[in-house]
């Protein structure tokens, strides 16, 4: 695979091997490569393939051990979501939460033309998860944003 010129987003949680397979079920991505510490208990580098995108993720480790990041529990949350694109929403969205990620948003249609809806997986790490239903105008979906707003609504809750 050409890795050229890509984001890599990469997660730092509290069991990665736990955390690849979660993301392998919830989003159906291929295993990729994995290294462990020498510890030989702790990820150091996992990721998953996604349709050609990758996703890092890692165990944390101490700055002495040479870790710069650190996982959602020890910063209190975390200050990053990562959306995934999808044709089905609420299939993908269904299999994250049976697996125990907490519902933040119920995926809902939304003014946007999608499908969207937010969910804390058990690492920690927030998702958004959008499927486009129809393509709209900017004037489409000022006028869908208005109304909905208009209602009271809140995005991001």
């Amino acid at each position: 695979m050409d890795r050229k010129d890509q984001f890599i987003p990469h997660l730092i949680v509290s069991d990665g091997l736990a955390a690849l397979k979660f993301y392998q079920e919830v989003f159906g991505a291929e295993a990729g490569e994995n290294m462990m510490a020498r510890d030989g208990r702790r990820l150091m580098h996992g990721e998953i393939l996604l349709d050609g995108h990758v996703l890092f993720v890692s165990d944390e480790f101490t700055r002495e051990e040479g870790g710069m990041c650190q996982k959602p529990e020890t910063l209190g949350g975390t200050s990053v979501r990562v959306t995934l694109m999808t044709d089905d929403a609420d299939g993908v969205f269904q299999r994250a939460t049976e697996r125990g990620a907490e519902v933040l948003m119920p995926v809902q249609d939304m003014f946007w033309g999608a499908r969207y809806g937010q969910f804390r997986d058990p690492f920690g790490h927030v998702w958004g998860v959008n499927q486009q239903l129809k393509d709209q105008t900017d004037a489409e979906t000022k006028a869908a944003a208005e109304e909905f707003f208009a209602k009271g609504k809140a995005v991001d809750e």
